[in-house]
């Protein structure tokens, strides 16, 4: 079941690389919504965006410090998978980012309202992977729809400051949105098989003692 799941992150990321090449329908969306966007709402889009840093690295360690102070186990752990989520997601973004090398859409449409100054490639979107990797193993963790429904909201919102502020594609944050989920499963698959690993080792080391 659970490779199933892995072969159809998989399969949604090559469909998702595959939609750069749809590039009419992804410029005609993205000018729809940067060209036609609310500009005094430009300033909220901007915060948005900027609150990836400060949300995605801040919550594990606050949770780790809450299990630290419960003596919590659970918790600890929970903080834990967020942070090797955060590692996955940020090595599979670049690791895509290089092999893509797609330019910003300012960059080749200089008609884009370009709100926010970025460096890197555009394909997949970082903020957007980094923001669902965040919502998805936090929801992982503490799976109560008062967790999810807002976390979701806000890695949603993510994705759409993005395009709003005219430094993504669509396709970009769609990919970002799918990359930033299989990091989760990912990380949980990795470790299910350390702990099975380690049960393993200790079983040998106790029956052989």
């Amino acid at each position: 079941m659970q490779n199933l799941k892995i072969f159809k992150i998989l399969f949604l990321i090559l469909f998702a690389s595959n939609l750069v090449n749809a590039q009419n329908i992804d410029i005609r969306i993205l000018r729809e919504i940067n060209l036609n966007r609310n500009q005094a709402l430009d300033p909220t889009f901007k915060a948005i965006s900027n609150s990836l840093s400060p949300i995605s690295v801040a919550t594990p360690v606050l949770i780790y410090t809450l299990g630290v102070i419960e003596k919590d186990n659970n918790v600890k752990q929970a903080a834990v998978f967020m942070g090797e989520t955060f590692l996955v997601n940020a090595v599979i973004t670049t690791a895509m980012k290089k092999s893509f090398k797609r330019d910003r859409p300012f960059v080749t449409y200089p008609d884009i309202d370009m709100q926010s100054n970025e460096g890197s490639y555009s394909f997949p979107s970082g903020h957007t992977s980094t923001a669902f990797s965040t919502a998805t193993s936090l929801s992982m963790a503490f799976p109560k729809w008062y967790v999810v429904a807002p976390s979701f909201l806000w890695a949603t919102a993510v994705g759409y400051s993005r395009m709003d502020l005219g430094v993504h594609y669509p396709s970009d944050v769609l990919a970002g949105a799918i990359v930033g989920c299989g990091s989760a499963f990912i990380s949980q698959k990795i470790n299910k098989w350390i702990n099975k690993k380690t049960k393993k080792e200790l079983f040998f080391t106790h029956h052989h003692s």
